[in-house]
C-alpha cells in the first residue's frame, strides 16, 4: 500500500493536501450534484492514477461509497496500486462488451445492475471499490464512446456516491475526450518542470473541441518553500505538491 498514502498515513502533510483538493472539488461543484470525476494528464507518468487512488481514499474516509473505473484500457495500473488482480475476464473492457450483449437480448436493468456490480472489486481501502481495466481490447476508443458505456456509468451513479474515471493521457489519444461526456468534473494532472504550457493549452483545446470543460488542474511534484508538501486553490484550479512519487 505504499502508493496509498492517504489510507496509510492520513495525518501526513501529503494527505492534508489531498483532502484540501477534495474540499475544493466539492465546493467548486456545489449545486451541480456531481458524482463522476474524470482525471487525465497530457502525458503518461504525470501521476494521475496515483492521485486518483489517494483522492478516492480521502472521499471514502468521510463515509462516501467510492468507485474507481480504470478506463485506461491500454495501460491501466489501478489494479497494481490497490493490489487487485487484473483478471482477463473481469475488467472494464469485458464489462462493456458483456452488457452490450445483454442489451441486444433486452436484459432488464436489474439483471444488468447485478452483473455490473459483480465487476466492482473490493480493495484494501474501506469504502473504495475498483473496476480494473481488464485485457486491452483492439478498439478501446470505440468501447469508451459507446452508448453501452454511457449506460453503465449511469447505472453505477445510482449505486455509488463518487465515481472516479481514470483515463489515458489526453495528448495523442481521444479516450479521455469521449469519456468526458459522462463526467461531471474533469481534472487534468500535470507535472511540475515537465509539462509545458503548450501541452496544457493543447489539452484545453482538445476538450473545447468536444464541448467539454476542464474543471481544474492539479500540479504534481511542485516544489514550494513553505513546506515539504502543500496544496492551494485559485480560480477553479487545484494545485498539489508531491515529492514522494519520483
Amino acid at each position: 500500500m505504499e502508493d496509498l498514502i492517504v489510507a496509510t498515513n492520513p495525518k501526513s502533510s501529503f494527505a492534508e493536501a489531498i483532502k484540501l483538493i477534495k474540499t475544493n472539488v466539492t465546493f467548486s461543484s456545489i449545486g451541480t450534484g456531481f458524482k463522476t470525476i474524470l482525471m487525465t494528464s497530457p502525458e503518461s507518468g504525470d501521476g494521475k492514477s496515483f492521485l486518483i487512488a489517494n483522492l478516492a481514499s480521502a472521499f471514502a474516509q468521510e463515509g462516501k461509497q467510492v468507485l474507481i473505473i480504470d478506463a485506461d484500457l491500454r495501460r491501466g495500473r489501478q489494479h497494481k496500486i490497490f493490489k487487485v488482480e487484473r483478471e482477463n475476464a473481469f475488467g472494464y473492457s469485458n464489462l462493456i462488451l458483456n452488457i452490450a450483449q445483454n442489451q441486444e437480448k433486452n436484459t432488464t436493468n436489474a439483471k444488468n445492475d447485478k452483473e455490473i456490480l459483480s465487476y466492482a472489486k473490493d480493495t484494501n481501502v474501506r469504502g473504495v471499490k475498483l473496476i480494473p481495466a481488464g485485457p486491452t481490447p483492439p478498439n478501446p476508443l470505440e468501447l469508451l464512446s459507446s452508448d453501452t458505456n454511457r449506460y453503465i456509468i449511469e447505472r453505477l451513479k445510482e449505486k455509488f456516491d463518487v465515481i472516479f474515471i481514470d483515463c489515458p493521457p489526453a495528448l495523442g489519444l481521444s479516450d479521455a475526450l469521449v469519456a468526458s461526456k459522462y463526467s461531471d468534473v474533469n481534472i487534468v494532472v500535470i507535472s511540475n518542470a515537465k509539462t509545458t504550457i503548450d501541452q496544457l493549452e493543447s489539452v484545453k483545446k482538445n476538450f473545447a473541441r468536444v464541448n467539454s470543460k476542464i474543471t481544474g488542474v492539479v500540479i504534481n511534484r511542485a516544489k514550494v518553500k513553505k513546506s515539504s508538501y502543500s496544496s492551494y486553490y485559485t480560480n477553479d484550479k487545484y494545485y498539489t505538491d508531491n515529492n514522494i512519487k519520483k
